[in-house]
């Protein structure tokens, strides 16, 4: 491999997203959260069927490792197919079952469904793959839907993927109803069955208060400025979760809400937005970006001892970057550059376990051509 006018990083950790939902890209948007969900999204994914969601992990996958991501955090249903794209790409990923909990029954089923799924597929695609389960949010899954999705989280031995407190309307609801934030809520469930290691993507309305929790409790947080701003959802306390000890990673969301799957574009926006909430030019550096979106990501996915650095007994998730573009002369900072300058399309080389995953630019695992045809003709019979 040469490493001739090429930057080498660590593999970019998307913390937080929801693979086939590239699906619906550009089929819904300037919309808010919850119309977008009720009224655009949640019909069309009763439609969606195995073979759908296979055709939309794939793109979503091939689009990740175009772009330099080696390991992302999945949660969505029929998530054998997704781990099915997972094994022939060559990435790394963190896959749950999401699941509701407002009908009982269909909640149990999913329970089950989602437990069935961690045991078989855990450690699966040479050890590149890791399980959880995926209870979605608050106001989708009653506090006795998640106590009993926590134990059986520990009696199978996995994590759990939620969103927590991402909109103002989700938080005064749940605040109404309960008297509880979504993180006072989750917490009182944890102080109910025990510690498991959770993962909780956006965060976005909290206190101080919800900050200590999720420092003490030791949940990890996927910030997704990219899908928080198109969603209009707010901005997270990005510098106050930091330096209350809250480990913190990089996610795209969907690509049905950000529009794109792209880790170095949300590395930019976190810096640059929390340059201006905060009135601070230093806030958030360019190196501190480059962390987010690499060991911290890994951290926040418990894989911080395998991956998201370039250590000598790590596994060798690589990339490499082309640095002879105009957009990236003179030559000063590296991190820099990377961070305020880089594109995905500068990405050249992507090394998995060792292995070439992109070479040139492109996919060499999958077949890029098809997945594209198949992901046009899946939405075409659905729509």
């Amino acid at each position: 491999v040469s490493g001739k006018s090429k930057v080498v990083i660590p593999g970019l950790v998307n913390t937080h997203t929801h693979a086939a939902m590239t699906l619906f890209r550009s089929y819904a948007d300037d919309l808010a959260l919850h119309p977008w969900l009720k009224e655009k999204i949640w019909p069309l994914e009763a439609k969606l069927t195995p073979e759908a969601v296979y055709w939309g992990s794939l793109l979503a996958c091939l689009e990740m490792m175009e772009a330099g991501v080696t390991t992302f955090a999945d949660m969505y249903f029929f998530m054998e197919q997704t781990a099915r794209a997972v094994t022939e790409s060559g990435l790394r990923a963190d896959l749950s079952v999401g699941m509701a909990g407002v009908d009982a029954k269909a909640g149990q089923k999913a329970l089950e469904q989602g437990s069935l799924f961690v045991q078989e597929y855990q450690g699966m695609a040479e050890g590149r793959i890791n399980c959880r389960l995926g209870p979605h949010a608050p106001y989708t899954c009653p506090q006795p839907f998640i106590i009993k999705v926590l134990e059986t989280a520990q009696e199978i031995n996995c994590g759990i993927h939620i969103h927590l407190a991402e909109t103002k309307l989700e938080v005064a609801e749940l605040v109404k109803e309960t008297g509880l934030t979504p993180i006072e809520f989750y917490h009182e469930a944890l102080q109910k069955v025990g510690m498991v290691p959770s993962l909780a993507a956006h965060c976005v309305h909290v206190n101080d208060r919800d900050i200590d929790i999720l420092a003490q409790d030791k949940i990890g947080v996927a910030h997704n400025p990219g899908s928080n701003l198109k969603l209009a959802s707010g901005f997270a306390p990005l510098q106050a979760l930091l330096h209350r000890g809250v480990s913190v990673g990089l996610g795209t969301d969907g690509a049905a809400s950000n529009n794109n799957l792209d880790i170095l574009e949300e590395a930019r926006l976190a810096a640059l937005i929390h340059k201006c909430t905060s009135g601070d030019p230093t806030a958030i550096s360019a190196n501190q970006a480059l962390r987010l979106a690499t060991i911290e990501g890994a951290k926040v996915l418990d894989m911080d001892d395998q991956i998201g650095s370039l250590e000598v007994g790590k596994q060798a998730d690589l990339v490499l970057l082309n640095e002879d573009s105009p957009h990236l002369y003179p030559k000063h900072d590296i991190v820099s550059r990377l961070i305020y300058s880089a594109r995905a399309s500068d990405v050249d080389m992507v090394l998995v376990a060792g292995k070439i995953v992109v070479q040139d630019g492109i996919a060499v695992t999958i077949n890029r051509q098809e997945i594209m045809r198949q992901a046009q003709r899946i939405v075409e019979e659905i729509w």
